[in-house]
């Protein structure tokens, strides 16, 4: 019960990476809100779980400031916030990459940090303490060809993250981030263009320890950095990736 009594948001909390933290802050005695554009996966995973589903397009400025006031009122406060939502563009050349591609892209890896913050970290200040975990990539760390732009906006993540680290830290709020490897999520798909064996076998190649990430592995390292056990850890940006930035 290492999260008992504590409070949070999961963004994109319906599947994938974040179906795995909520999953796992819930059993660890956390009051979870799991925030997803898809309600059918959020009430799935809320029902599993006994956490609160509620619909959120993290990308969309009012969506956000509701998700906050809503959570609030389902929890009595906020005290633990994981930026997870996510999404990436179709393997291609740079130039191929459509504007639209590329505005969602940032919209919903980017902007969503931002209009986050912008809703709850006045109330985090206000209280004095707070844990802020955003879900970059190891392709903000060691960009992989053909994702240039999703590798862009992962970058920045981490770079955000250390930069919301050093002035939040005065105020008693955390901010760090997870870089996980290619994991067994929907996003996997998208990451190679298609799944196949050749394919997966290309990426798993890249990986030392052989093995795509999981939910499981993204959920252990978030549980610690979200935790009373890491409450002299801000401004790291964590590899869960077995071993690939070596």
């Amino acid at each position: 019960m290492r999260l008992q009594g504590k409070r949070a948001i999961v963004t994109g909390g319906g599947s994938g990476f974040g179906e795995g933290i909520a999953t796992r802050f819930a059993a660890e005695g956390a009051q979870v809100i799991i925030a997803d554009i898809n309600m059918d996966n959020a009430r799935k995973v809320a029902g599993e779980t006994g956490a609160h589903a509620l619909h959120a397009d993290v990308a969309d400025p009012a969506s956000v400031t509701n998700l906050v006031a809503e959570a609030n009122d389902l929890m009595g406060g906020i005290d633990i916030l994981v930026n997870n939502a996510g999404i990436t563009h179709l393997p291609a050349l740079m130039e191929d990459v459509s504007e639209a591609d590329f505005d969602r892209v940032f919209a919903v890896n980017c902007k969503s940090v931002y209009l986050m913050a912008r809703a709850l970290v006045p109330q985090l200040k206000a209280q004095g303490s707070g844990a802020i975990l955003n879900v970059a990539s190891t392709a903000g760390v060691s960009p992989r060809p053909k994702l240039n732009w999703y590798n862009a906006s992962k970058g920045w993540m981490n770079t955000a993250t250390k930069a919301m680290a050093v002035e939040l830290a005065p105020s008693g709020i955390r901010v760090n981030a997870l870089n996980p490897v290619a994991g067994e999520t929907p996003l996997l798909a998208s990451f190679m263009g298609e799944d196949t064996p050749e394919m997966r076998a290309k990426f798993l190649a890249t990986i030392p320890l052989g093995r795509f990430s999981t939910p499981r592995d993204l959920a252990n390292a978030a549980l610690f950095l979200c935790s009373d056990e890491a409450d002299m850890i801000t401004g790291t940006c964590l590899e869960v990736d077995g071993g690939r930035c070596i």
